[in-house]
């Protein structure tokens, strides 16, 4: 029973893994975390061996892609043995390893990462602006960051930009980030502000800025047409007809992605979350610590799933600031 593929309960396969292998970064993006956050004691992080581990039996069961996460995953001590460890996947049941990464330590690791196989990124940027950036970050250089971009590109990863859309911040930055991406080759996905934990003085409602008037805005400039292509993340995409640019839409409050979620992350602590947008997890580190062999383990990630929501209930409408009392750094980004 264990090695047959995994199935939830609205028949759609999980062949998708998110693996957060820290909860810590070294910046403070301010729709991310609290400016002093208290990060895990680090006794309770999954060694690498054990991350290690967990996403093999993931493979196992038929997860095709695994995309590695944080906090900032490049900030974990000794974070390439893992990666390599993974990419002896690649081909043996693993299609694509790849991560999100703020762009920080990517000059450092870049040619490492190409050498184990990632092919593809994602980098958060949220505005071109040095001050804006410093400021959004707080503790973040603009210029270290289009460095790793630049080393990222030498290596032959192909970047894909995340930016998240934020009221009253980066709406000037719209045509400027696209001009900026099409110049540089780099495909561009806008997201929606989450409503994921505590901001303390930050609220949500305040910085959330719906992608529906985003994309009002690009159709003011350009000739959109919708792509039926997926890259196994919520992500719908469009081309914009004039520069032949692939834009991306992560629409969790406007339109509910759920239908075709083929996903579930798994935190540095060894918790598996079924859906983003839920609080139901399952504890993966006790069984995965109690037997040598990993048979346990996939009936424990076996039972997760089978208690696989249908979908998230986000909304801004309820006029608070957050549904989820954990910060994204903790669940994954």
């Amino acid at each position: 029973m264990s090695a047959a593929p995994l199935i939830d309960p609205f028949a759609r396969p999980i062949t998708y893994l998110r693996v957060s292998v820290t909860d810590r970064c070294d910046f403070r993006c301010t729709y991310c975390m609290a400016e002093h956050m208290q990060f895990l004691p680090k006794a309770e992080l999954l060694t690498l061996e054990e991350l290690g581990r967990l996403s093999n039996a993931f493979v196992d069961l038929g997860v095709r892609k695994l995309r590695i996460t944080g906090g900032e995953p490049l900030v974990r001590r000794n974070i390439m043995s893992f990666f390599r460890a993974m990419s002896d996947r690649l081909g043996q049941g693993l299609d694509e390893l790849t991560l999100t990464t703020n762009g920080s330590q990517l000059a450092r690791f870049a040619d490492e990462l190409a050498d184990c196989g990632v092919r593809r990124i994602n980098v958060s940027l949220d505005t071109l602006n040095a001050d804006k950036f410093a400021a959004i970050t707080r503790w973040g250089r603009l210029a270290q960051v289009m460095d790793g971009v630049a080393a990222a590109k030498a290596a032959g990863l192909r970047v894909k930009i995340n930016t998240v859309a934020l009221k009253g911040f980066n709406e000037d930055e719209l045509f400027p980030l696209i001009d900026w991406c099409g110049e540089q080759g780099h495909d561009l996905t806008f997201i929606e502000v989450m409503p994921m934990g505590d901001m303390g003085e930050e609220t949500r409602l305040d910085q959330y800025w719906a992608l529906s008037d985003l994309r009002r805005r690009l159709e003011s400039r350009f000739t959109l047409t919708p792509l039926a292509e997926r890259t196994g993340g919520p992500a719908r995409y469009v081309r914009l007809e004039e520069t032949g640019q692939k834009i991306g839409f992560i629409t969790p409050l406007t339109h509910n992605f759920c239908e075709s979620c083929n996903r579930v992350r798994v935190t540095c602590t060894g918790e598996l979350f079924m859906c983003l947008g839920q609080e139901d997890r399952a504890d993966l580190r006790a069984p995965l610590r109690a037997s040598p062999g990993d048979e346990a383990l996939k009936d424990a990630i076996r039972a997760a799933i089978s208690r696989k929501p249908k979908g998230h209930d986000f909304d801004y409408s309820r006029g608070v600031a957050g549904q989820m009392t954990r910060h994204m750094s903790h669940t994954g980004g």
